[in-house]
């Protein structure tokens, strides 16, 4: 199945296993982002409807294009000027075509612990106070500042493709 999708102010035909170098878009290496606006989808010859259709793909690398040399030049004037230029790109691998995917589950199941910590909170009676009378006797202690662990170097990661 292929699909025709619009990202960046540009047009890709695309089908499962594709790379393709798409304008930056936000997101890093490892993540998977979903294309929603498809203008054509098909299997061969046909022609098949795509409204509620997605592209989903995952993001290879963060990079940049070739360097396009742009040279100005007025003739008889003494006038150049060269400078260079490499456009931010996102090189993408297309996984999958078809229906858009909910993910209402996934977020209901991440929510159960949190709703459960906040119930068993609410179950707990409040501790008693003290009288403030015994908190007055008592002078306040000053805690000895703690001290800092020295700061680790991160291992530098090393990119494979």
């Amino acid at each position: 199945m292929f699909a025709i999708v619009r990202t960046g102010g540009k047009q890709y035909r695309v089908a499962a296993g594709d790379k393709i170098a798409v304008e930056k878009l936000a997101g890093e290496a490892g993540d998977t982002i979903t294309l929603d606006d498809v203008l054509l989808a098909g299997d061969g010859g046909d022609v098949k409807d795509t409204k509620g259709l997605t592209v989903s793909a995952e993001i290879i690398a963060q990079d940049r294009g070739e360097k396009i040399v742009v040279f100005k030049k007025r003739r008889r004037h003494n006038y150049r000027r060269k400078q260079g230029h490499r456009q931010y790109q996102t090189v993408l691998k297309i996984t999958g075509i078809g229906a858009e995917k909910k993910a209402a589950p996934k977020k209901a199941a991440a929510k159960k612990p949190e709703a459960e910590k906040a119930e068993a909170a609410a179950e707990k009676p409040a501790p008693a106070k003290k009288p403030a009378a015994k908190a007055a006797a008592k002078p306040a202690a000053k805690k000895a500042p703690a001290k800092k662990a020295p700061a680790k170097k991160a291992a530098a990661k090393k990119i494979e493709d």
